[in-house]
């Protein structure tokens, strides 16, 4: 009797992992794809000043499970330190810093994996570390540095293609800064569900027109629960077609027509039902405006598609030669490949399994063409075909973020984007009352930015050093008052400003390291008086 029970006791069901319960809220933003990015990533602190800011980005990206991380900071432990930072204590006094840090931080996540420099038995300097270790998968800097460090890590983020993040963090006010190498494409952008659908009602495929046609020819004699369960697709689709035939071919186009079209579609719902009307002609009333519309390419896949790659890294990169089979794609159909999804809607099930597995096969279809097309530029490389039906899939929401070259940030390109957009930002400043725009916060980055070599500057030197930048800016009302804060400050560093610049910067670096979500583009500027941020490109 015992066999017999145990013959017929189902398998046991195998739960989630522990690494999956560990990190089950994350997983659930950028998935195992994203988790293994992030696992895999080797990450870089050159820590100085008062040396907060960075450790607190660092905590930020070690609980979600980063592979590795250094820290590199030749300071020792001093009594100021342990009034803002809560990961040294008494017992680190007279200690390097970078070790304190590190062996407090590795606490956090056992998962994760930690080393300090400067060390005399494995790298003694900066030059050292960079040119021993695996290379970075990004890197931070706080500020104030000295220019010859930063030299060092510009020519090393150049040479390797290496993500620089500079964090600097004084008083009440802080910002930091992307440097990305190149163009930097996302295509995992996780677009707004809503904004992802695309039904192709005025560029319908043979199979869908068969399945709308087959559905509606006798649309008059349906009874009540049939002509009430047409999906709004097939509604659509069949008062499209009999609109064309009284307009010369034509679909409605303006939104004249298209509310014309829209009061055509609710006047063909029956009201002789106990509801009063239909729930999918209401739903095919609605859709009107949304769906009803021609195929169009979208403005950040334009960019893509005009992009040329200027080095050979990018050239042979996956990402473009699928770029370029979709740009094929996209000329030869006049539209881009199909996504698949299909929203909600009231219908027969069976029929909405139909309708789904149309979209699918056409989608699948779609994205066959695409990689054969991949293949063709590309004769003997391998493409991974889920990544091609991912990049089909978000084709109209792929992003390029720095589609102009990095440059360095005292270059004077650099300098003359600087001075370009402090020109309209005080501009708009002059014009932010009559618009009731908030005012730039670009004069805390201008304070900020000349104490970026320098721990502490009075107010006259902080103005001093911007007007050499940007000449006849020294006496800007907002100006002096952002100089007066930042020299009022003296370089210390606020634990809860620290903290909340920290936790912006690793969420801009998780984006950068999983190729998922939109990172900024590419300096954000926080004010913890007014408690506001601002994004600029600079």
């Amino acid at each position: 009797m015992t066999e017999i029970v145990m013959s017929q006791t189902p398998p046991i069901l195998h739960g989630p992992s522990e690494k999956e319960k560990k990190y089950d809220r994350q997983l659930r933003l950028w998935a195992a794809s994203g988790q293994a990015a992030l696992e895999s990533a080797n990450l870089l602190l050159v820590n100085s000043g008062a040396g907060v800011v960075g450790v607190e980005t660092f905590k930020n990206l070690i609980l979600p499970g980063i592979g590795r991380f250094a820290i590199y900071d030749d300071a020792l432990v001093e009594e100021a330190d342990l009034g803002v930072n809560f990961f040294v204590d008494e017992s680190c006094l007279g200690k390097p810093r970078s070790q304190c840090l590190t062996e407090l931080l590795t606490e956090l996540n056992p998962d994760v994996h930690g080393s300090w420099y400067p060390s005399e038995e494995t790298a003694p300097s900066l030059d050292s570390l960079l040119a021993t270790s695996p290379v970075f998968t990004a890197i931070i800097y706080t500020l104030p540095i000295a220019p010859e460090r930063l030299a060092q890590l510009e020519a090393y983020g150049r040479q390797h293609k290496t993500p620089l993040f500079a964090i600097h963090s004084a008083g009440f006010y802080s910002y930091f800064r992307i440097s990305l190498p190149g163009a930097f494409p996302i295509v995992d952008t996780h677009p707004d569900e809503t904004a992802t659908t695309d039904l192709r009602l005025l560029t319908p495929w043979p199979e869908l027109v068969e399945f709308a046609r087959d559905m509606t020819k006798d649309i008059d004699s349906l009874d009540a629960y049939e002509h009430g369960h047409l999906p709004y697709v097939v509604i659509l689709l069949y008062y499209l077609e009999r609109w064309k035939q009284t307009h010369e071919g034509r679909y409605p186009s303006t939104y004249k027509e298209k509310t014309e079209f829209r009061r055509i579609v609710q006047n063909a719902a029956r009201a002789d039902n106990p509801e009063g009307g239909e729930e999918n002609f209401d739903e095919a009333a609605a859709a009107v405006l949304k769906t009803v519309v021609p195929p169009s390419l979208p403005s950040g896949l334009r960019e893509v598609f005009d992009y040329t790659p200027s080095e050979p890294i990018e050239e042979r990169s996956s990402f473009w030669i699928v770029a370029n089979a979709i740009k094929a794609f996209h000329a030869k159909h006049k539209t881009l490949p199909l996504r698949g999804n299909v929203p909600d809607m009231k219908a027969k099930s069976s029929v909405y399994i139909q309708l789904q597995n149309i979209y699918k096969t056409k989608a699948r279809q779609d994205a066959a063409e695409v990689l054969e097309t991949a293949q063709s530029i590309a004769p003997g490389r391998q493409f991974d075909p889920a990544e091609v039906e991912l990049f089909c899939k978000n084709a109209p929401f792929v992003k390029l973020i720095n589609a102009t070259k990095g440059v360095d940030s005292a270059s004077s390109t650099c300098v003359n984007v600087l001075r370009e957009v402090t020109a309209q930002e005080l501009a708009n400043d002059e014009n932010a009352e009559i618009t009731l725009s908030p005012l730039s916060l670009l004069p805390i980055y201008l304070a900020l930015r000349a104490t970026s070599h320098v721990a502490s500057a009075t107010a006259d030197e902080i103005l001093s050093s911007i007007e050499e930048t940007i000449p006849g800016t020294k006496d800007h009302e907002r100006i002096v008052s952002a100089a007066q804060e930042v020299a009022r400050a003296e370089g210390g560093e606020l634990h809860n400003i620290a903290a909340l610049t920290g936790g912006m910067v690793a969420q801009e670096m998780i984006k950068i390291i999983t190729k998922q979500y939109i990172p900024i583009d590419n300096t954000c500027i926080f004010d913890g008086i007014a408690s506001r941020s601002q994004v600029l490109r600079l």
